[in-house]
């Protein structure tokens, strides 16, 4: 089976890392781990982009070469996906001799076909997005100045006229048009899908792919006064790292990236596949942006929020768990401390931290901290409903509906302390010890299927549940009729999962 490969973009280095990069790339992570979970082979992609001109100028600000620069830099992308317990199967590196490798040989194909050409580029550069704006593009400024369109960018452009090389885009728009209606989910979700094809369908214009005063960047063949233009170079890096681990890994089933660079993905990368003669990803999906108590993160405003100074006060599976249960993917949300301190108390510390502290003090008491086997007579209505949500919940997530997903999942823990209160095993033990016994073991059950649905998003949290009522992990699926599996050791009460926070 070829192995599901998802990516995410790689970062590019003149960025600190902050909640957009950890909100993308947690999401890749969830989609693996659930999908492994699932027995899936599964080939997670992520890395870091580090050529281009801004680079350049931040290594000689800090009296560095630029890969040394990038060397620093790119570790601190690498210590933040350990320290939110993101597992890439892959991690990879403009920088790399793969990556060079690979840009060298698409770049001299494309010229080889004609799809790349010697010109002239006369227009605007933002150094700051490293990304050209035609005039009609640009915003207007003080004074006359044209100022870069990007929402979050807004600085002057610099007016550049210099040779440069062409990418065909413009004669790919029938063909990527064509490609999204014979593969509608290709565009996800599809709300954003209509923006890209109303860009398509008003025309393309080429692209100018590299940079004749730029050094730092790979190459032109055969051409060495020019390298290669920073976006064109990055976005080669899904070809690379599957190409340079396992040519079957191709094509992507799916790039998960951020709406501020969709067009990139949705109408250059796949242009630039078409010319190489390369299948097209499954699906390029484009997630929302977080705000930060209702304002959009910028350098100017200094919101950017720092996931590593989050999870010091409120844990890693406890962010994990708000990115996705605040709001839709795919859709604009808001960060607050606030509200991940309402989702805090209330779903991990009092429904699901509160569950456990219950179901381990019972199993305690009323089971001797040992797990029963199925009692005769038991009925399997609970176990159903929660292996349904469970399948629920999968589904969700292979479609990136991670929001369903975990409002499934909640529901079936509220469900669960519902029960609980209406069985009552601690007034049934005085008069029903072996009706207390079976309720305690049902409950046991169902927690532990809960911990296995929600390892993809809190995989320590899902541990830590196991091991407090002595259950085995398992994969899934889950069956009614299955045995609870005894680990080594026995229920035993703990620190409550989730401490209240004033």
């Amino acid at each position: 089976m070829k192995p599901f490969y998802v990516t995410t973009p790689i970062y590019y280095i003149n960025a600190a890392p902050h909640i957009g990069h950890a909100y993308t790339t947690i999401a890749a992570d969830v989609l693996a781990r659930a999908l492994r979970l699932s027995g899936r082979p599964v080939h997670f992609l992520t890395g870091t982009d580090e050529h281009g001109l801004k680079i350049e100028k931040a290594a000689a600000e800090a009296k560095l070469s630029p890969k040394e620069y990038a060397d620093g830099v790119s570790s601190k992308f690498r210590a933040l996906w350990t320290a939110l317990d993101v597992r890439p199967d892959d991690f990879i590196r403009t920088t790399e001799p793969r990556h060079e490798e690979t840009v060298r040989r698409a770049f001299a194909a494309m010229l080889r076909s004609g799809d790349i050409y010697k010109g002239r580029y006369s227009g605007f550069y933002c150094v700051s997005d490293e990304t050209y704006w035609t005039e009609k593009e640009t915003l207007a400024g003080p004074g006359g100045a044209k100022l870069c369109p990007n929402t979050d960018c807004q600085r002057p452009l610099e007016r550049v006229e210099e040779e440069s090389y062409f990418f065909k885009l413009s004669q790919y728009g029938p063909r990527l048009l064509k490609h999204y209606d014979a593969h509608p989910e290709f565009l996800s979700p599809a709300s954003r899908a209509s923006e890209m094809r109303n860009f398509v369908k008003a025309g393309l214009q080429d692209i100018s792919v590299s940079r004749a005063k730029v050094k730092w960047g790979v190459p032109v063949p055969e051409d060495e006064s020019h390298t290669v233009y920073v976006w064109f170079d990055a976005l080669l890096n899904y070809l690379a790292a599957a190409d340079s681990k396992n040519a079957a890994l191709w094509p992507a089933d799916v790039h998960i990236v951020g709406k501020e660079i969709y067009r990139f993905h949705a109408v250059v990368w796949p242009a630039m596949l078409m010319a190489l003669g390369r299948e097209l990803p499954g699906k390029v999906f484009a997630h929302g942006w977080w705000t930060v108590e209702g304002e959009k993160m910028s350098k100017s405003k200094g919101n950017f929020v720092d996931p590593l100074s989050v999870t010091k006060e409120f844990g890693v599976d406890a962010f994990r768990f708000f990115l996705f249960r605040e709001m839709p993917f795919g859709q604009d949300g808001d960060f607050s401390i606030a509200s991940l301190k309402r989702r805090y108390n209330a779903d991990l510390a009092n429904d699901l931290g509160n569950l456990l502290n219950r179901a381990s003090d019972m199993g305690t008491r009323y089971l001797d901290g040992k797990i029963p086997e199925k009692l005769p007579g038991t009925p399997l209505i609970e176990r159903e409903t929660h292996v349904a949500a469970g399948a629920a919940a999968i589904a969700a997530i292979e479609k990136l509906d991670f929001g369903m997903a975990l409002t499934v999942l909640w529901a079936s823990v509220g469900r669960l302390n519902q029960w609980l209160n209406e069985k009552a095993p601690w007034k049934l033990a005085k008069t029903d010890p072996a009706g207390a016994a079976a309720v305690i073991s049902e409950l046991l059950w169902s927690l532990r299927a809960v911990g296995c649905w929600i390892a993809p998003f809190m995989p320590e949290t899902s541990a830590r549940i196991h091991e407090r009522i002595g259950a085995a992990r398992s994969k899934w699926p889950i069956s009614p009729e299955d045995a609870l599996p005894v680990a080594a050791g026995s229920i035993k009460k703990g620190e409550p999962l989730f401490p209240r926070k004033i």
